[in-house]
């Protein structure tokens, strides 16, 4: 399954983002569109859509942007007879797994039913390559298991993850079935600027720039693998263009932390960056009841985009998460507008009545 033959050496092509509004959706597409790409980017614009992620490319001549939703199938095949894209990546997903225990529906109909919209339709213009944007969730909990490699057993806990699983079977079924050339790529959490303020590192600096308590559920030592979103996008874009159809290409830098150190370095982070007292914002570390299900450790094994692709993480963490906190310090307008009614109501069903469970 190597020496597959680059998506197209020549320049530009056309390439479909799906979720291009969304938090790793944004930053492939201006990563293509810097790189001279015509790009085409389909979002319906939930709540986790911001068009102002793309602020910086929207007078782009090479970018157009269009609404709709991916389990359409009549506006998702307009948008490729209109657009005739090489190239599909699709970045589309309801993605919070505390949401998805709560109403397990929305991620059914985006996640399974717009994925295998996308696929039909990728099959009928004749797509030359399908790019299913995955997580390392997929795989389950590997609290007591070797990290996973890309031919390791799916096991999904939450709701989220088991759409996920739903999508990434179908799109290499369609590779199977039809020969459609698809490729999976799984990475592990992702961070970096524009995060909405419902995962970890932005909704612990939102609250700790508000003075709130920080929660964090149960004892804290869950462990993750977290990516730059630069880094992961650098391997989507080795993937798009070299990786082998049929192929999943786990994403990962190896490196572990526990959910309760990553809190208490964006604690003491923020407390300097804002001029503030570290131990008075170690000090607003408030445990929670854990959410139903919740995996105690993701691991992945990233050696097959390395070896076949080439690709290696470029940012530590500790410079990644300074630079995501300047960020969100710099951009604190948006930080406060996205974090408004709508996450004001998720927030307190979440870690206010916790679940309905007294904290």
């Amino acid at each position: 399954m190597s020496g597959a033959p680059a998506l197209d050496p020549g320049r530009p092509t056309t390439v479909l983002v799906t979720g291009g509004c969304g938090f790793i959706g944004s930053h492939l597409v201006r990563a293509l569109v810097r790189r001279g790409d015509r790009v085409v980017n389909l979002d319906s614009l939930t709540y986790a859509g911001d068009p102002a992620r793309l602020a910086d490319v929207e007078g782009s001549p090479n970018y157009v942007f269009v609404r709709a939703d991916i389990a359409d199938p009549a506006a998702v095949d307009r948008a490729l007879a209109a657009y005739r894209p090489q190239a599909v990546v699709n970045a589309a997903a309801e993605s919070h797994v505390d949401r998805s225990i709560l109403d397990p529906g929305p991620f059914l109909r985006t996640n399974v039913v717009g994925t295998e919209v996308l696929l039909r339709a990728a099959q009928r213009h004749g797509v030359a390559r399908f790019v299913q944007v995955s997580t390392d969730e997929v795989y389950g909990d590997l609290e007591d298991g070797e990290p996973a490699t890309e031919a390791s057993p799916l096991r999904p806990s939450s709701p989220y993850a088991a759409s996920k699983a739903a999508a990434d079977l179908l799109c290499l079924a369609y590779h199977r079935t039809y020969g459609l050339p698809v490729v999976v790529a799984r990475s592990t959490n992702n961070y970096g600027p524009y995060q909405f303020p419902e995962k970890l590192i932005p909704l612990v600096i939102l609250n700790v720039l508000a003075g709130r308590d920080v929660p964090v559920y149960g004892d804290g030592l869950q462990r993750r693998d977290w990516l730059h979103v630069d880094d992961n996008c650098a391997a989507l874009l080795l993937v798009l263009d070299r990786g082998t159809p049929g192929a999943v290409y786990n994403v990962g830098t190896g490196q572990e932390r526990t959910n309760r150190d990553v809190v208490a370095a964006i604690c003491d982070l923020v407390a300097r960056r804002a001029d503030r007292d570290p131990a008075a914002a170690r000090a607003l570390i408030r445990s929670v009841p854990d959410r139903p299900g919740h995996d105690r450790r993701y691991a992945l094994r990233a050696d097959r985009v390395r070896a076949e692709l080439g690709w290696a993480p470029r940012v530590p963490f500790p410079e990644g998460l300074a630079r995501t906190i300047d960020w969100y310090l710099d951009n604190a307008g948006w930080l406060t507008r996205v974090s408004g009614s709508e996450f004001a109501a998720y927030y307190e069903v979440v870690y206010q009545r916790c679940w309905g469970r007294d904290a």
